[in-house]
């Protein structure tokens, strides 16, 4: 039995992981040939370096003149960790959790700090808890945009302009894809090697005014290892917000932030950026409309990301398989994209439910999307040819 014939093209690049993500259009080993390499990151050039990619990811994405922006280390998790373990405690905290890193930081909220006054509110797989339920008084711990949900907040509205706590945003996969209204933010973390495709292990840190003011007022009951220091004598560690980092980054990964920092310049900005990914999200929704086999993960489409994109199978075919079956399935989809050339890294999260998550962030081409969609098309009805032959 023969199965369904493969699509006439393929994508350009056919790179669409949710982390690392792809690397801008164009981009080449070349984009590296001027790292300040061999040298101390202390020295004036090096310093230099990376204090030019604080300061053109303040202007590009309009954070304000008087919120700190740092670099730390260990991605957006040591930026987040070390966030939560610097501020959490001097007041109760609602903790949002709609997804697997979410989930993580509620994890880390309970069991590790074992803070005692805190709130859960949870979500499934697709869909955002009550926004309306979060406590202005309350410290409030979230992810902006769900990367292995495909959920996102649809604003900040339900912030509080005159909170008394502070709002801590996992932002990793929604700046430079999503408006940020860092007049809502105290605290937002996010890493290199998404939304614009950089190498890992560098993370983003934003503290606002009254982030600072809690830091110099407030001490943890716990001890902090030194990496997640942000205070000296009781006051702001400047250092980490003018290039000298904790520890010692990557000049490679520097200068292939600061390549991509550039592009989006180029090309337009943050508005640029973000229409990017809404084209791509809306090229995959037009898409899945005219189908019956898919569908989104998010129902509500003000949810629905625009970078992390996650999609389950709702033909009755596959519904009615065990979670087992459903898993090996879209295994069998992944496998089969990934030989053809035609989509790699498509499969949904390990702790999420079974399907594709397609990364649509800025550094992706739409014309790269329209190709892949007839693929995603003949990995599911192969699959299913292939089943019934067995």
């Amino acid at each position: 039995m023969s199965g369904p014939q493969p699509p006439a093209n393929r994508p350009a690049d056919p790179r669409f992981s949710s982390g690392p993500c792809a690397k801008r259009p164009g981009w080449s080993l070349a984009a590296l040939e001027g790292a300040f390499l061999g040298r101390s990151h202390r020295a004036k050039d090096g310093k230099a370096r990376i204090a030019e990619v604080i300061e053109r990811s303040r202007t590009l994405l309009g954070i304000p003149d008087d919120y700190r922006v740092g670099i730390v280390p260990a991605s957006d998790t040591g930026a987040f960790e070390m966030a939560m373990w610097s501020l959490l405690g001097a007041r109760g905290v609602d903790v949002l959790a709609w997804e697997s890193f979410g989930k993580g930081w509620v994890t880390d909220i309970v069991k590790q700090l074992k803070l005692p006054d805190v709130r859960t509110f949870e979500a499934d797989y697709g869909a955002l808890p009550d926004l309306s339920q979060v406590d202005a008084a309350r410290d409030v711990v979230f992810t902006w945009n769900g990367t292995t949900s495909g959920v996102r907040v649809p604003n900040g509205e339900w912030i509080a302009g005159d909170r008394q706590g502070l709002t801590l945003c996992d932002a990793t996969s929604a700046v430079f894809a999503m408006d940020i209204p860092w007049d809502k933010i105290d605290v937002a973390t996010w890493s290199w090697q998404k939304v614009l495709g950089g190498e890992a292990q560098h993370g983003m840190l934003v503290l606002s005014p009254r982030a600072v003011a809690r830091l110099e007022s407030y001490t943890p009951a716990w001890p902090l290892p030194k990496v997640f220091r942000l205070t000296k004598g009781g006051k702001l560690n400047e250092d980490v917000f003018k290039g000298a980092t904790i520890n010692t980054p990557s000049m490679l990964c520097v200068e292939d932030h600061l390549d991509a920092l550039k592009w989006a310049e180029e090309i337009g900005g943050l508005p640029e950026l973000i229409r990017r990914a809404e084209a791509n999200l809306d090229a995959i929704a037009a898409w899945a409309g005219e189908r019956d086999w898919v569908d989104f993960l998010a129902q509500d489409p003000a949810v629905r990301s625009c970078t992390s994109i996650c999609l389950k199978i709702v033909d009755p075919w596959f519904a009615g398989m065990d979670d087992a079956g459903k898993a090996d399935t879209a295994k069998r989809m992944v496998q089969m994209l990934e030989k053809a050339g035609a989509g790699y890294d498509l499969g949904s999260y390990r702790d999420a439910p079974a399907g594709l998550r397609i990364w649509g962030g800025a550094t992706v081409e739409t014309r790269d999307i329209e190709a892949l969609l007839p693929w995603l098309d003949w990995a599911f009805e192969s699959v299913k040819a292939e089943r019934a032959a067995a």
